[in-house]
């Protein structure tokens, strides 16, 4: 824990409620109180005329209180802002219930004004009362399993209406029940199974519902107990229920549950299976989102089967709202589930039933104890831009957090205390907020407001003479009438307007005189630096205090720096005149300055592009030179290629052809086909410099012989006649393997054929028969 957290918990704070701490105002474009004020939390304003000299700027008059006052600002001429309270209602808080409104937390209205930035730390007290009231509704779980459960509950009215009264004597319980919305797949819409959902051999079997209210709140055991066993089991499809639509209806209809205004509101549900959420209607078809409103018609949830289930978190909304902590009382196989659901339920607790829920009272009692003994302090409809800590100061403490304060094992009786520290972060409207315990009607509300403001309550002078009676006093410093402007109204501006006398002051449209300066009638009058030098330039841009550092000295001791650049004085050079005049590193072998590609700058090669340290002799990444050069060697050497009108002035200066007397720093033989096709074989030397090459031509051209043309034109013929042909073979091959195909075919269907012996139907025989008498056949 670190010191400035022990000063809260042992109270040792100064009177803003904050560790002491350095004060520091972070100026940044400062022109009047206003901005003074709104730049930091510990900014303040001297106004006292004068203040500031000749030329010198406003904002000079905005720093921390000490500074001000070192600088010769009187302490009566500083304007600053300190956060303020006001506690609007603090009513005492209550020992013991009574029939008037209790009171459990103090104070219950504040007024802050901050300063942005500024913490504000105020103390919130809360006492847990002696018999307050209890509102206990107890929802159950009628789907067929719960059978023996139910049985049990029946007889349990005594015993719970006993352990409410160890509690309260200001005990009411009620009681609803429910199962899952009665469409598939939930629920089987057969009609004969929505009346009796349950096995045949079940005489008593109520019809499917969603969610039923069965009594409000009542403090009369008899009616309790007559209500339960009228209740009969019922029985669904799936293992989920709808647990989550039967809590919802339950928080959101507080008047037909009949939750008291004061009371703490508990809701017991049993249950030994799983629950649905937001999206499981969708397999229902029912495709309209929970909208956390109330709909009961005589007792009975009327949107069940038209509305989603809600979210978790719709529900730990609504339950909070309401102020309802809930208690899970589940089977132990459900255990796990409920207790990931608490996780996100504030105020809720999770306890294991009996296979035939007889432990009912004891895990009710134990769950509200627990409940009751912690005390978690919040916060509701927060803006942005404020922020919020608690700290609580009670004997079992939870960690400090951003977002709420806790405190555990708090006993009936007991006050404890939390220091609430607010900090406004930047300038706002005035809003609210509301501060109070999860599961407590009582809370704070705190009215928020920001000082942004000079209230500076200076005379009313028109023409004042510290304005050279062409304006009036602000804050200390002057507001010219029209047609003046300057520190002191001095300036004229005739025809030209403010503005653009102050845009000629302006370089590149940024600062006004880099804010270094005033700018008086359209010309920057520089300020004087804190070591007594001058700004200097057109627009101040310029100061000799912001060079380059050598050894803990300016410009290394060996120069003079002018507008943030060093001057060197002779015999030294380099950005911080660090070095002595001197080429020795950077002499080669034959006595060149890094081989001529590049400067010597404090004794160390800097290379042109491509050149390497230490003394630029190698290039890295450059071009291949027996490709580059090879225009150039086939101009010179033998009058052609691409360079052969101009082959002087495109390789004179850069290959030298013959023999030079240069220092050579590397030689390379390189073998290259020319622009007619020719094999060059030359000699490349470098020389010393950027681009310098000697060549040497190593033998003539190997060029190769010229096509015959009578090879290639019979050739040419050749080629196309036996493409020729063998197009043909193909052709005719085609041609052969189709008739082949066909003549197979008709092969097999004559095969197949079988000749019929009958009389052919399309024959008839004569229908008249002529005999020769005289023909005796012989």
């Amino acid at each position: 824990m670190d010191s400035c957290l022990l000063f809260l918990l042992l109270l040792l704070m100064d009177n803003n409620g904050l560790c002491q701490q350095e004060e520091v105002c972070s100026k940044s474009v400062i022109n009047s109180c206003d901005d003074c004020i709104r730049s930091g939390p510990y900014c303040v304003w001297c106004k006292q005329l004068n203040f500031t000299k000749a030329g010198e700027q406003e904002a000079v008059r905005c720093d921390t209180k000490a500074q001000l006052i070192e600088r010769g600002c009187m302490a009566e001429a500083i304007i600053s802002s300190n956060n303020e309270q006001v506690i609007k209602k603090n009513n005492p808080l209550t020992t013991s219930f009574n029939r008037e409104e209790p009171v459990q937390l103090a104070p219950q209205e504040i007024d802050l004004r901050l300063r942005p930035g500024l913490p504000m730390t105020f103390r919130v007290s809360f006492k847990r009362l002696q018999g307050y009231p209890v509102d206990l509704y107890y929802l159950m779980d009628l789907s067929f399993s719960m059978k023996d459960d139910l049985e049990n509950v029946k007889g349990l009215g005594q015993e719970l209406f006993a352990a409410l009264k160890k509690i309260t004597q200001h005990g009411q319980i009620g009681f609803g029940a429910f199962v899952d919305k009665t469409v598939l797949p939930y629920t089987n819409t057969n009609k004969e199974k929505l009346d009796k959902p349950c096995d045949e051999d079940s005489q008593q079997c109520q019809a499917a519902f969603g969610y039923r209210h069965v009594l409000s709140m009542t403090p009369n055991q008899i009616e309790f107990e007559a209500k339960v066993k009228e209740q009969f089991i019922s029985g669904n499809l799936d293992s989920p229920e709808g647990s989550l639509d039967a809590m919802m209806q339950a928080a959101v209809c507080g008047d037909k549950i009949g939750w008291r205004k004061s009371s703490t509101r508990l809701i017991v549900l049993t249950t030994d299976d799983g629950f649905h959420m937001a999206g499981d209607g969708k397999l229902a078809g029912i495709l309209e989102p929970n909208d956390e409103q109330c709909y009961m018609e005589n007792n009975l949830y009327t949107k069940s089967s038209e509305m989603d289930y809600p979210s978790v978190g719709q529900l730990a909304k609504q339950l909070e709202k309401n102020n309802i902590q809930p208690i899970f009382a589940v089977t132990e196989n459900m255990q796990t589930v409920y207790k990931q659901l608490s996780k996100m339920i504030p105020k809720s607790e999770v306890g294991v039933l009996s296979p035939d829920s007889k432990n009912i009272v004891q895990l009710i009692e134990a769950a509200y104890n627990r409940l009751s003994s912690k005390v978690t302090l919040t916060h509701d409809n927060l803006p942005d831009n404020v922020r919020v800590l608690y700290t609580p100061i009670c004997s079992h403490a939870g960690p400090t957090r951003d977002t709420e304060g806790f405190c555990d094992r708090v006993h009936v009786g007991e006050e404890i205390s939390f220091n609430v520290t607010v900090t406004a972060l930047s300038c706002m409207k005035d809003t609210s907020f509301t501060i109070r315990p999860l599961g407590i009607k009582d809370t704070l509300t705190v009215t928020l407001s920001t000082v942004c403001e000079c209230h500076c309550q200076d005379p009313i002078t028109t023409n004042h003479t510290h304005c050279k009676e062409k304006g009036s006093i602000s804050c200390g410093i002057c507001s010219c009438h029209e047609g003046y402007v300057g520190q002191f109204c001095e300036c004229a501006i005739g025809d030209k307007d403010e503005r653009s006398l102050r845009a000629s002051c302006q370089r590149q449209n940024g600062t006004e005189c880099e804010g270094r300066g005033d700018c008086v009638c359209g010309r920057c009058q520089c300020h004087t630096t804190e070591n007594g030098k001058s700004y200097h330039g057109d627009f101040c841009e310029c100061d000799d205090e912001h060079c380059e550092n050598f050894q803990n000295k300016l410009c290394g001791g060996n120069g003079k720096c002018n507008c943030g650049q060093c001057e060197c004085y002779p015999g030294f050079e380099g950005t911080a005149c660090q070095c002595k005049v001197s080429d020795e590193s950077c002499r080669t072998v034959n006595n060149t300055v890094c081989y001529g590609r590049g400067t010597c700058k404090c004794n160390r090669c800097e290379c042109k592009e491509g050149y390497q340290r230490p003394r630029c002799q190698q290039c890295l990444g450059c071009p291949d030179t027996c490709q580059t050069k090879l225009n150039c060697i086939e101009c010179l050497g033998f009058e052609s290629g691409p360079f052969k009108k101009n082959c002087s002035a495109a390789c004179g200066k850069s290959i030298f052809h013959g023999m030079v007397d240069q220092f050579t720093i590397v030689s390379k033989q390189c073998q290259q086909k020319d622009s007619e096709g020719c094999w060059i074989k030359f000699k490349l030397d470098q020389l010393v410099g950027e681009d310098n090459y000697r060549a040497e031509i190593l033998r003539e051209r190997d060029c190769p012989e010229p096509p015959s043309i009578v090879a290639i034109i019979g050739g040419s013929i050749a080629s196309v006649a036996l493409i020729g042909i063998i197009v043909l073979l193909l052709i005719k091959l085609l041609i052969y393997m189709k008739d082949l195909k066909e003549f197979r075919k008709f092969e097999n269907e004559k095969k197949k054929s079988q000749w019929a012996k009958a009389d052919n139907p399309l024959f008839h025989k004569a229908t008249t028969t002529v005999a020769n008498p005289t023909f005796t056949g012989e």
